[in-house]
């Protein structure tokens, strides 16, 4: 089987920025070719050819694949290191301050850290959801992650974290308990009162993105209960964060979200809550150095009292290492 290769370079998505060089690429990829037949396909000189073909070369993009001989005259063959090519490269502030790349599950408790610990470093959030948060984690486009999926065991994140990251060191620290509820309209105008009650015509709920944590838990009470999601009108609309499923409830745009406690208070909601569960924070220890700032902070009761402020978070077990 043909592999692709990541680029992660900035100088190599650079070089292949120039479109004539991503045309060369792109048939070396197809197959081995010569400057000549590059030369003719392209309808451009092989001197012309030549000057891209030692560029990709440089750039350890393309080789030489086979030498032919022809009575005096030997050709080289050039192909493309992989059958395809996955570019990836965040681009970051320029400034003095480390900039730290967060990827996962939305967490109100984060912003509030993401202010605190400004004067020294930039922490910048990309909310995907648990799972392609540390699927970002994995490929290396971000620092750190945070999830909270419930495996079919009981147990929150360890079996995942185990399953994805096989061969590498990586470190799980609980940033929180929380709760998760029902969010509907001050008053309940809709009168619910349980998961069962979204399966109603007159209820319209509003989904979290496929993969976060929220949508997992909330598929795996689906099956419990034997409901089709199709009986759920909403169940295909989402959004990505707890605040944007509460603020879709405050405008009336849904009846009914499921998500944080916190954004339901920040939103003026009612709630009913339904589960405690544990938040963690993951990081590959390699990380731990440039992420020491916002390690400390978890340890510090400054920390505690702030996660103290925001209902339905439970900050006795914050800071503490979850063995993977």
């Amino acid at each position: 089987m043909k592999t692709v290769q990541t680029i992660q370079s900035f100088d190599q998505i650079k070089l292949l920025a120039d479109a004539r060089r991503m045309e060369i690429l792109r048939l070396l990829m197809a197959a081995p070719a010569t400057l000549t037949i590059l030369a003719r396909i392209l309808k451009q000189s092989p001197a012309w050819v030549r000057h891209h073909i030692l560029a990709l070369e440089s750039a350890e993009l393309i080789e030489v694949s086979e030498l032919r001989k022809t009575g005096k005259v030997t050709e080289k063959f050039y192909r493309a290191k992989a059958a395809a090519f996955l570019l990836q490269e965040v681009v970051l502030p320029k400034s003095k301050k480390q900039s730290i790349i967060f990827s996962g599950s939305h967490d109100l408790a984060l912003e509030d850290i993401a202010e605190h610990l400004n004067k020294h470093v930039t922490l910048l959030s990309m909310p995907v959801g648990s799972l392609d948060g540390l699927v970002n984690l994995r490929q290396g486009l971000c620092q750190i992650s945070g999830a909270h999926i419930l495996d079919e065991t009981g147990e929150y994140n360890t079996p995942t974290v185990r399953h994805l990251f096989p061969d590498r060191n990586v470190e799980l620290v609980t940033l929180a308990y929380r709760t998760q509820g029902l969010m509907v309209a001050s008053g309940n105008p809709k009168g619910i009162k349980k998961i069962s009650d979204l399966a109603s015509e007159n209820v319209k709920f509003i989904n979290r993105n496929s993969g976060s944590g929220t949508r997992i838990w909330f598929d795996n009470e689906l099956k419990k209960l034997k409901l089709d999601p199709a009986q759920i009108p909403g169940y295909d609309q989402s959004v990505k964060t707890h605040s944007e499923a509460a603020q879709a409830v405050f405008t009336k745009t849904a009846d009914v979200a499921l998500g944080l406690q916190a954004a339901a208070k920040q939103h003026e909601l009612d709630f009913i809550p339904l589960f405690e569960e544990r938040y963690d924070l993951i990081l590959p220890r390699e990380n731990e150095e440039v992420l020491s700032p916002l390690l400390d902070y978890l340890q510090t009761s400054a920390f505690r009292s702030s996660l103290g402020r925001l209902v339905g978070y439970n900050p006795t077990h914050s800071g503490e290492q979850i063995a993977v």
